[in-house]
């Protein structure tokens, strides 16, 4: 008998940089696909029009990531993603959150990947140390999602 299990795993690398172009804060940390993430996985290899991956989102909420949910516990800004790339089976979404997006000084600690510019189902959420993002420093995470 054959048996193969597929499954989806995800890591992001989050730098947040000065506006003189140094690097303040560096970290990688693994993410948890959460339901809707292969609901809609599932939902466009049966060919479904569901819109792709367009959007990442910041937040500062700090209550764990789980299977059950479906937005940010606290979400401080979102943007579209700079970048998404097919290498095999990793896909690479990369999103910077420029200066003065949020509009203040944020403690982050969770991200999340969406189909929409707001709402959207979301594929993937994190929760992680706390980086600090100055008003004027960028922020920029990619995240690499992993079928196998």
């Amino acid at each position: 008998m054959i048996s193969d299990n597929l499954q989806m795993r995800g890591r992001l690398t989050i730098v947040v940089t000065a506006p003189d172009g140094s690097v303040k804060d560096d970290q990688t940390v693994e993410n948890l696909v959460v339901t809707t993430g292969k609901n809609y996985v599932a939902s466009r290899m049966a060919g479904t029009s569901a819109n792709v991956m367009s959007h990442m989102a910041i937040g500062t909420g700090s209550t764990a990531a789980a299977a059950a949910d479906t937005t940010l516990g606290t979400e401080s800004a979102r943007v579209s993603l700079t970048s998404t790339t097919n290498n095999n089976n990793d896909v690479v979404y990369v999103a910077t959150f420029p200066a003065n997006t949020p509009a203040s000084a944020a403690a982050i600690t969770e991200a999340g990947l969406f189909n929409a510019s707001s709402g959207g189902a979301m594929l993937c959420r994190t929760v992680f140390a706390q980086v600090n993002k100055q008003t004027a420093d960028a922020l920029t995470i990619t995240w690499t999602v992993t079928a196998s």
